[in-house]
């Protein structure tokens, strides 16, 4: 329902027009403009955050232009209760309300239309086509930005005009107030149409799309990362994005959704959004033999279909959740595990995906992962506790937050002797239970109020000094990070802008990596070793969370996974309340964890594992697992994972000569010869009701 504000000046602007209606019947020039005012402002500040409640006002018939029609009307029913009906005045606002409702459809029209055509079929990063086309500059942003509120907003000197005459009984505030509003909304109409129009346009579709063919005639990728899905998903093909920087093969990244491309990390490998199928099945992919998929999504199919290259399913996560098992996976060439433990996942699943077509890569994400030496002398234990969201289905094991993360957080804040305790929820945690998100801000609140508590202990001491050095040393890097990310934005710029000019500066990305790492060591020493942290956001990352921390708290999700490449003890919930051996038998990745019940009891088990590691009773297990569902740790999993691609690739190869050679058979058939001609990535030709979608050959 949005913030407090929001709800507050949503009353206002649902309350402001029957009060309106009430001053003009009465009438009261004061109360009207107060009142007008009222509405005016409480409008902006919902427009301005961007609020739910405007677009929810859209669906009850209250939308934006609808608002601005009633004030107008409101202010010609006071003008007619104020006898002003026979007055020049009355007339001139009447011709005024309708001669600006007439220049909103130009206006709209003119504002589409920029918009459709500054909209590139390919949106690139990393890929050079300022040196193939022109793209203009974008229109000034104060332009286009909330066009419509601008232009309804020119109503004001109207409405102030005539209010001013009304109460002074003079026309010539009136008529400058109207003079403005019409001439300055007809400006705004003309002031837009060079930009649909000439060199203040993009090239057409079939110009950009050629000059992205010719770039890939030249750049020549070898290694495709596909991806689709929605905005909330981009973190699925961020993981991936260091393994394609270090990849031995030339790489490429191809996304299907704009909305993924905006909330892509900043990475040096070259990017293609393409949202339309046609337009990607026609690209000239014929130098790629290698695909990797990091989802399972319909889209995938516009380049599964492709069979010059091989498709390898590479997920986005390892973890006993039935979304790594997925029948879908059969379609793909390969399907690459970290370890062993996937590829037994297939075969006790049984979706047919065969043992031949899996191959176990590691996980080269999880280089970042230090291995734990034990906790340093004078530091106390830090046991993170990182739940998983809610999900979708309402199942109670996917996490423990609603029925047990009271009690574990209860539990590791009165611990004696007593752990640090780093509280970082998933960041979907609450957007579908209100008892999950009601749970994580009373687990917040008692891991704030520990915090607190400890600081006023006397037992507890720390290097004030050095804590302010790293904070000073914290703000600098900030400004430095804020400064290279203002550097890099394009002034005015929109879609096709940031095609144009979205090469990056590997010095500079190469410096904000630094950066990064060195905010992160910074962080961690700005507050005392001891403090009870909540930690939401971006920053610091997951793994670093991890590095800093002696033991884990979690659900069955890939985070558990990961963590197991640490080495450190760590402890799953068993929220559904299974038992521990059948908790264990569905689960391969708590096989060597402290098993919890909801009330957190067994937490013992873990802070002792943590205070005496040679006493650990588990720690053999752990080594165990982590090779089962990781892989070994020599060769590195970037090496792996590089070899992998180059056997998939030799075998694509293979087969692509074996097609070559059909071809040039000469009792070949013509048909089937057009026809293999005609499956090689830039050479189809696309049928004329052909859609976006998949057809039927």
């Amino acid at each position: 329902m949005g913030s407090a504000a929001e709800l507050a000046a949503a009353a206002l602007v649902m309350l402001g027009f029957p009060a309106l209606m009430l001053a003009a019947l009465v009438p009261s020039v004061p109360a009207f403009a107060a009142l007008a005012a009222v509405t005016y402002l409480a409008d902006h500040y919902l427009h301005r955050k961007g609020s739910y409640l405007i677009n929810r006002l859209s669906k009850v018939r209250a939308g934006l232009s609808i608002r601005f029609l009633i004030r107008q009307l409101l202010l010609i029913l006071l003008l007619a209760r104020l006898s002003l009906s026979d007055d020049l005045i009355f007339y001139g606002a009447v011709a005024c309300f309708i001669a600006f409702y007439g220049l909103q459809a130009p206006h709209g029209a003119l504002v589409t239309l920029i918009r459709n055509r500054r909209r590139m079929p390919v949106a690139t990063r990393n890929v050079d086509l300022k040196s193939r086309i022109r793209i203009p500059d974008a229109p000034p942003r104060r332009l286009l930005h909330r066009s419509a509120e601008k232009m309804l907003h020119l109503d004001l000197f109207a409405v102030v005009g005539v209010l001013v005459s009304a109460q002074l009984e003079s026309a010539v505030a009136g008529f400058t107030g109207i003079g403005l509003t019409v001439g300055l909304g007809c400006l705004y109409v003309l002031v837009l149409m060079p930009y649909v129009r000439g060199r203040k346009v993009p090239p057409r579709a079939d110009a950009v799309l050629a000059a992205v063919d010719e770039w890939l005639a030249g750049y020549k990728p070898e290694t495709v990362l596909y991806f689709s899905g929605s905005k909330d998903s981009a973190y699925q093909v961020n993981m991936w994005l260091e393994t394609m920087e270090r990849l031995d093969t030339r790489p490429l990244i191809i996304l299907r959704e704009r909305a993924i491309l905006n909330n892509l990390a900043p990475t040096t490998v070259p990017v293609i959004c393409v949202p339309g199928g046609v337009h990607l099945m026609n690209l000239d992919l014929s130098t790629v033999r290698v695909a990797l998929y990091a989802a399972n999504v319909g889209k995938n199919i516009h380049l599964l279909r492709v069979p010059t290259m091989k498709h390898v399913f590479i997920g986005h996560g390892d973890s006993d959740k039935l979304a790594s098992v997925n029948p879908y996976s059969k379609v793909y060439d390969e399907v690459w595990t970290a370890g062993r433990a996937g590829r037994d996942r297939y075969a006790i699943a049984d979706v047919g995906v065969r043992d031949d077509d899996i191959v176990e890569v590691g996980r080269p994400q999880l280089a970042p992962i230090q291995s734990w030496q034990g906790v340093p002398d004078g530091r106390i234990p830090t046991v993170l506790y990182a739940p998983t969201w809610e999900g979708w289905d309402g199942n109670p094991g996917n996490t423990s937050i609603v029925l047990a993360g009271e009690s574990i957080v209860t539990k590791l804040v009165t611990a004696d002797p007593p752990v640090r305790v780093l509280y970082k929820p998933h960041p979907f945690t609450g957007t579908v239970s209100k008892d999950a998100k009601a749970a994580h801000q009373r687990i917040a609140a008692l891991v704030e109020k520990a915090a607190a508590e400890r600081a006023a202990d006397s037992r507890f001491t720390t290097d004030s000094a050095a804590m302010d050095r790293a904070k000073a040393e914290l703000a600098g890097i900030e400004a430095r990070l804020a400064e290279l990310a203002g550097s890099g934005r394009s002034k005015g710029g929109d879609e096709a802008v940031a095609t144009r000019d979205g090469m990056v500066d590997v010095h500079k990305h190469e410096e904000i990596a630094r950066l990064r790492a060195e905010w992160n060591d910074a962080y961690w020493r700005s507050f005392p070793s001891y403090e009870h942290r909540v930690i939401t956001g971006a920053q610091p990352r997951l793994y670093d969370c991890f590095n800093v921390s002696d033991a884990m708290v979690s659900d069955i999700s890939s985070v558990v996974s990961d963590f197991i490449a640490s080495g450190k003890p760590y402890a799953v919930t068993d929220s559904a309340e299974l038992g521990v051996e059948e908790f264990k038998r569905h689960n391969t990745a708590v096989r060597a964890a402290v098993i919890l019940s909801n009330s957190a009891a067994e937490l013992d088990g873990l802070l002792d594992a943590v205070r005496d590691p040679s006493a650990d009773p588990l720690a053999d297990a752990r080594t165990e697992l982590k090779q089962y569902l990781l892989g070994p740790d020599e060769p590195p999993s970037i090496d792996q994972f590089n070899g992998a691609v180059a056997d998939l690739a030799l075998k694509a190869e293979a087969r692509n000569v074996g097609q070559q050679s059909r071809l040039g058979t000469a009792d070949a058939d013509p048909a089937e010869a057009a026809e293999l001609t005609n499956a090689v990535p830039g050479q189809r030709v696309v049928s004329a009701g052909e859609t976006d979608g998949v057809s039927a050959g």
